[in-house]
Formats: C-alpha cells, sequence, structure tokens
C-alpha cells in the first residue's frame, strides 16, 4: 500500500528500499523509445515534480533529494544513463539524456514536470529545459553545474580512493556507523570551504540536529555500490571536461538557482553564471553553504520551504 500523498509505503510492501527513515521506494524498469529507463512515481494527483540525481547516484539519491516536495507533488525518479538500472546507451550525451527523460514523460503519459537537479544533474537537467520546453514548467537546481567541472581540488588521492571504488566505500560505511562525527566531517572537508571555526559550527550543527545528520547518512548510503553507479559518473566528467558553458540562456521557464557560498565541489560561479544568464531567474545564495546545503545546513529547512512555495506558484492549475 502506498500513501497517495506522500509516496511512503506500508513496512509490508515487497521489493522495497528504504532511502530515508520511512521513505521507501520500489524502483522499476520501464521501456521508452530510447532506450530502458529506472523509475519510481509515487502515486496522486497533481503537478509532479521529477528528480535528476547528480554523480554517484542513481534512483535512490534522486528519491532523498526531492523528498522535500513529497506533500505537496507527485515525485518522478530516475536513474539516468549509467547508473544502477538505466545502461548508459540509453543516453550518453546531455541531449540524449534531455530527449531520455521526454521519453520518460511520453510513456507515463506525463505533459509537463517541474526539475529539480543536484551537482551533476543539472548538465542534463539544464539541456532539458533547454531543449524541451515545452515539456517542463520549472526548474530548481541546488548546487549544479552549468559548465567544465573537474574533480575539486579537495578530492585528492584518499577522497577519490573512498568515494570511487566499493572497497573504500565499504569503509566509508563502517565509519559512518562507528564515527559518524568523523563522517560528516569528512563531507565538509571535501564538500566545503571552511575555516576551522566555520568547520566546527557547521558540523556541531549536523551532529545535533535529526533531519540533518539523517540525511548525511543516507546521502552516503545512495553512493553504494560504486560498480553499478561508475559508467555514468565517468560519464559525467568526460562531458563536463569537454563544455566551457551551457546554453543555459535559452531556458525560458520559471527558474529558481541554489547554490551554497562556500561550495567546493560545484563552485559558487556555477550558479552564478547560471543565474545571470537565464532570463527572470531567482536565486538564494545559502551563506557558509556547502555542496548539499540544501539539506545540511541551518537555512536549509527555509530553503526548502521557499523551495516548495516557488514551485506552488509557478505550478499549472
Amino acid at each position: 500500500m502506498k500513501d497517495k500523498k506522500s509516496g511512503k509505503k506500508e513496512k509490508n510492501s515487497e521489493n522495497k528500499i528504504e532511502i530515508l527513515k520511512g521513505v521507501y521506494i520500489e524502483p522499476k524498469i520501464i521501456e521508452t523509445k530510447l532506450g530502458p529507463v529506472e523509475i519510481e512515481l509515487t502515486e496522486g494527483d497533481g503537478p509532479v515534480l521529477m528528480g535528476i540525481h547528480g554523480g554517484l547516484g542513481g534512483i535512490d539519491q534522486c528519491r532523498a533529494a526531492i523528498d522535500f516536495g513529497a506533500k505537496d507533488f507527485r515525485l518522478l525518479s530516475l536513474s539516468r544513463p549509467g547508473f544502477l538500472g538505466t545502461p548508459l546507451e540509453s543516453g550518453k550525451s546531455l541531449e540524449e539524456q534531455a530527449d531520455l527523460f521526454a521519453a520518460v514523460l511520453d510513456e507515463l503519459e506525463i505533459d509537463k514536470v517541474a526539475v529539480f537537479s543536484i551537482s551533476a544533474g543539472g548538465l542534463s537537467a539544464y539541456t532539458f529545459a533547454a531543449r524541451h520546453p515545452d515539456r517542463i514548467w520549472a526548474l530548481i537546481t541546488a548546487d549544479s553545474i552549468s559548465g567544465y567541472y573537474d574533480l575539486p581540488e579537495t578530492a585528492g588521492p584518499i577522497t577519490q580512493m573512498i568515494f570511487l571504488s566499493d572497497p573504500g566505500q565499504k569503509l566509508l560505511q563502517k565509519m559512518t556507523k562507528a564515527k559518524p562525527d568523523a563522517f560528516i566531517k569528512e563531507i565538509f572537508k571535501s564538500e566545503a570551504y571552511y575555516t576551522k571555526d566555520q568547520l566546527k559550527k557547521h558540523l556541531d550543527f549536523v551532529i545535533n540536529d535529526s533531519y540533518a545528520k539523517d540525511f548525511a547518512t543516507a546521502f552516503m548510503n545512495t553512493m553504494y555500490p560504486y560498480k553499478p553507479r561508475k559508467a555514468g559518473t565517468m560519464n559525467d566528467v568526460d562531458i563536463s571536461r569537454t563544455i566551457r558553458h551551457l546554453p543555459v540562456e535559452k531556458i525560458k521557464c520559471p527558474t529558481l538557482v541554489v547554490h551554497g557560498t562556500h561550495d567546493a565541489d560545484v563552485k559558487f560561479y556555477d550558479g552564478v553564471y547560471a543565474y545571470e544568464h537565464i532570463e527572470n531567474a531567482e536565486r538564494i545564495w545559502v551563506e557558509e553553504g556547502s555542496h548539499l546545503c540544501f539539506w545540511i545546513n541551518p537555512k536549509s529547512k527555509e530553503v526548502q520551504k521557499q523551495a516548495v512555495e516557488f514551485l506552488k506558484r509557478h505550478a499549472p492549475k
């Protein structure tokens, strides 16, 4: 059974995966005219919010990222090509991925969606908005790539070994359970430009805020195992190393750009560029925001509230 409003499943559901506490998904593969795609769509009526996950992600990360909208919208989660159940062959280029998203909507008989992207998901989210303006009614990007990208300087050899290998991620999962404080500290050290005082302040906040702490742990789990996410992650890196800027100036739908000022992964200028080149775009700059500031920052709840209000304001009647 599903709660039609929230998309949360009762515990007796079969084949369920718990993404966040009390939030479950049951992914399925659908065949589109452009290839197979792994998706989940919550039940109910009303406007649809489609998530586009980042690197190392998949349908699980996608669902966790857009859960903030569960009370007000139907949620469409998917795995991008090269991640989990969606083969890379379903759409390797940004244009192919954008067309694949449109094909998913065709198969599900959905006219238009709002789109929410995180991190490397911005590559295909911005492309979809520019390439299929008739299929999108609003766009929100959270710390998303809008141009050239390479692995950040904070991602040294040890960090890459931990995040970009199954053994490293197993070790990180053990650390998460045994020493959650140390795990969260590592997130901030690799995902934010913080002084020692700023690091302590944000670390103390996450450790003492149940939502932020639970999300940080859940988000880590959506990057494991790495092997079925590797092809998509490497494809993202290959694409982002060959572009200068995405043609975001072609985007005409209502757009909200959210970015942390201290993001060490996808730099703040990615958000600034998108905001300055998308006509009538709105913005939220999260002061001292890390790469995950939409979820694990003292201002996160307010930012999420503003995001929901933005979507409600532009939702089709």
